[in-house]
């Protein structure tokens, strides 16, 4: 009875689900390790975000690479604005997926190198993108800023295109190498996302915290895979006991003898 394995179709049945069990615990393995990548940066984000601010130029430097590690975290800086030299970037969103930009300011230390602050989001002012917008001034005289150091803004990290030729004081990403032969001034690395002092009144809306990556939805798709490929043998076995069950059911069935033929 169980001689239709042999054929053709439950042969190419068998291997399809031969190569599916391997496959589908693999692709767990693989969802299992993304939920370790996941709560791994998730914790390091938390950490930062908790840390205590520490001044701006023990985690950074002119030419300084903000690493992995040390993005979010809380930093320090006293000096004063420079609005002279304040630009804005150009197609940034706000919560509610406004589009506007964010006002890019340097900061100069006590020493005289400058720190990229973004201090925050504001509306567009009009249909036009050519002009500079109205930027509500930052507080005067020397003062102490914290906010949360981030890595310079790439292309490539950012999928963002650094267009040329744009209207005056308007860029399309922070990156504090460009800003440096701007400013023709030692730029510390990376830039950071103002905490304090908050604004008064609404504008600049200051750049929200980073949300957690969603770790737990690997861990169900890898549940999820390892689940399916338990279930292929199963349902292998369930269909070769229905093939036999029909089988059985088809030679016990009497076979109809033919008519007699009228004379």
């Amino acid at each position: 009875m169980y001689r239709f394995l042999l054929s053709r179709q439950w042969v190419i049945l068998t291997l399809v689900a031969l190569l599916l069990i391997p496959t589908m615990i693999r692709l767990g393995i693989w969802q299992m390790h993304r939920y370790e990548e996941r709560s791994a940066r998730n914790q390091l984000v938390a950490d930062a975000l908790s840390s205590k601010p520490v001044p701006v130029e023990t985690l950074t430097s002119p030419g300084h690479t903000v690493t992995t590690k040390d993005r979010y975290h809380n930093v320090s800086a006293k000096g004063r604005f420079d609005t002279d030299d304040e630009v804005v970037v150009r197609r940034r969103t706000n919560s509610d997926d406004e589009v506007g930009y964010h006002v890019l300011t340097p900061f100069v230390l006590d020493d005289g190198k400058v720190l990229l602050v973004d201090r925050g989001w504001i509306p567009a002012n009009g249909p036009s993108q050519t002009a500079f917008p109205r930027i509500p001034a930052p507080p005067r005289g020397e003062i102490t800023v914290t906010g949360r150091l981030m890595p310079d803004e790439t292309t490539a990290a950012s999928g963002i295109k650094n267009l040329k030729g744009l209207p005056d004081r308007q860029v399309m990403l922070i990156n504090s190498e460009q800003e440096a032969r701007r400013l023709g001034a030692e730029v510390l690395g990376g830039y950071i996302a103002q905490t304090t002092p908050e604004p008064k009144g609404d504008i600049p809306e200051l750049v929200g915290r980073p949300g957690n990556e969603d770790a737990a939805l690997n861990y169900a798709y890898a549940i999820q895979w390892w689940l399916f490929s338990a279930a292929v043998p199963v349902g292998w076995v369930v269909l070769v006991r229905r093939e036999l069950r029909d089988r059985r059911e088809a030679a016990d069935q009497p076979s109809e003898e033919p008519a007699p033929a009228a004379v």
